[in-house]
Order: structure tokens, then sequence, then C-alpha cells
């Protein structure tokens, strides 16, 4: 254990699964989101450029599958702080053994966990429940010029999704399907 942060194990290197401590007495509770020197254990190794929140309102929405290319690719811690979601990281490291595999994880306001998503790494989820609020931790600033996406329902990357997909945005529902010549990203 590090600090506040302990990492459950998911099977898949790169992304790590972190549970945080909860503080609680009869007032509430207490638990931080966020500590770079604790999470320095796990691979952060970035400043904060951003935080960010959404709200997604029906369940079965997908957002994502983003990522933004170097030299402006980033980290990203990510918290479920209302409701429940999916959660999944594909890996698009150039010559990773599991390059195109992906990894998901449940996160929600009540299982206390977050999702530390390296460089390299295309991120997206589906909402599991109505209302649902994430914050977003990023170690690098947007940088339009740099974002990219893969499409959810891409076939070859074979996500299973809970729900059926709807509620994309036209940008994610315009990112192509992974063609024989994409070769991923360097780091």
């Amino acid at each position: 254990m590090s600090g506040r942060f302990t990492p459950v194990e998911t099977g898949f290197h790169g992304p790590v699964l972190l549970e945080r401590r909860r503080f609680s007495d009869d007032r509430g509770y207490l638990t931080r989101l966020f500590d770079p020197q604790d999470l320095e254990a796990f691979g952060w190794d970035g400043p904060v450029a951003q935080v960010n929140e959404t709200g997604t309102l029906k369940a079965g929405i997908v957002r994502g599958l983003h990522y933004q290319n170097p030299p402006h690719a980033e980290l990203k811690l990510v918290t479920c702080t209302a409701g429940r979601i999916l959660d999944v990281a594909v890996d698009l490291r150039a010559g990773s053994p599991t390059f195109l595999q992906h990894v998901s994880v449940e996160l929600s306001a009540e299982n206390g966990r977050s999702f530390l998503i390296p460089r390299g790494f295309a991120h997206g989820f589906q909402a599991l429940t109505d209302d649902v609020r994430m914050v977003y931790v990023h170690s690098a600033a947007h940088h339009p010029e740099a974002e990219a996406g893969l499409h959810p329902e891409d076939p070859a990357l074979a996500i299973a999704w809970p729900f059926a997909v709807h509620g994309l945005s036209p940008r994610d529902a315009a990112h192509p399907l992974i063609g024989s010549d994409f070769r991923g990203v360097s780091s």
C-alpha cells in the first residue's frame, strides 16, 4: 500500500486500478482523489495540467475511446463520483505484447476506486446507471491537433459493452474502424 491508494489486480500490464482509502466517522467520510506523491508509486510522473468533470445522463451512453498523440500523450486518473460505469483502456503502444487488447473495470461512487491510465492507451466508458459523474485528472492539456480516437464498436477491439451502445457524440461515431495500416502510438 502506498499512502491512501492500494492497487487492485486486473491481470493487465499498464493501467492500474486503485482502491482509495476512505476515512469514515458518524458525520460521513473523506477520501483523497489525487496525491502525486502517493500515485508516483503507480506510474504518475507528470504535472496536473487539467482536472475535468463530466456528467452523463442515461445508462448505456458511451464516451470515448479517446487519446492524444505524442508529444501531447497524457496520463489520466479517472474517478466516478456518482453512479456506476464500465471504464475501458485499450493498449495502443506500438510493439506492446497487449497491443489492441483492453482492460475494463467497474468504477462507482460506492466502490471507491480510481483508474490510472498511462500514456499510449485510449480511454472510454459506458454509463451503467443514469446520472453518472466523472472526475478526470490529466497530466497534459487538451490539444485538439493531437486528439484521436477509436470507434467503441470496432470488432477488432471486441469490447463487451454491458448495454447496447448509444448516445455517441458525432466525433466518436465518426472514428473509423482500425485498418491493417494502424501501427499504434510511440512513446
